[in-house]
């Protein structure tokens, strides 16, 4: 009996040694710190000059920055999350021609994601579905154009939609690993002047964003 007694004792100090792996609740608020890379899934139409369509489009290159994110659960399954980071700067290309610029913007984006596993559950797979806001400046032809005769680039700022999935490893009580994929709706159109003569060209930049990420919950 009291070596029962006492095996029992030392099971109990042992488990309460031990930390759950207790995922999500009601409240809890998630910060995750990590890179960010977007892909432009990129077309666009041809570049008009002074009422000209030159017949040639142009293109934008990926950029890679610090990701940030911020998740805050109001129900253990559903959770609003707003994404931020560092600028991105993408350089942009005149097809055939090569490099005609750059531009930086910032893609803050709220979502709604839901959580399929159980909230106890290590790993938690997720969908979201929100609002980007893109802000462009910075934008600036190379020295070479701005020689040439380009002036005044100006892209607009979007407003549109965005859809992601992703995925987070509870690692403890309170530190996780994550992975996500972002499609965002970003369109825009570039004025600009060339010795004088007004040009435009729309641009569907339509980028994958991906992201991986340690977090901490709190």
């Amino acid at each position: 009996m009291k070596k029962l007694l006492l095996s029992l004792a030392v099971t109990s100090a042992l488990l309460a040694t031990i930390t759950p792996v207790c995922a999500y609740e009601k409240g809890d608020w998630v910060v995750r710190v990590g890179m960010t890379s977007v892909a432009p899934d990129d077309s666009s139409s041809n570049v008009v000059v002074g009422g000209t369509d030159l017949g040639i489009g142009v293109s934008v290159d990926n950029n890679t920055q610090l990701g940030l994110n911020f998740v805050y659960f109001f129900k253990p399954r559903l959770a609003i999350e707003v994404l931020a980071a560092t600028p991105f700067s993408h350089d942009i290309g005149l097809d055939t021609v090569g490099a005609l610029g750059s531009t930086k913007h910032l893609p803050p984006t709220i979502s709604a994601n839901y959580y399929f596993a159980d909230p106890s559950a290590k790993l938690q797979p997720y969908v979201g579905a929100g609002i980007n806001y893109t802000v462009f400046f910075d934008e600036e032809f190379t020295s070479a154009n701005s020689d040439a005769g380009f002036s005044e680039l100006e892209l607009d700022n979007s407003l549109g939609l965005a859809a992601q999935v992703g995925v987070d490893y509870m690692l403890n009580q309170n530190w996780l690993l994550n992975a996500s994929i972002r499609w965002i709706d970003i369109d825009t159109e570039a004025n600009f002047d060339l010795n004088g003569s007004a040009g435009s060209v729309d641009v569907d930049i339509d980028p994958f964003v991906y992201s991986i990420t340690a977090g901490y919950r709190f």
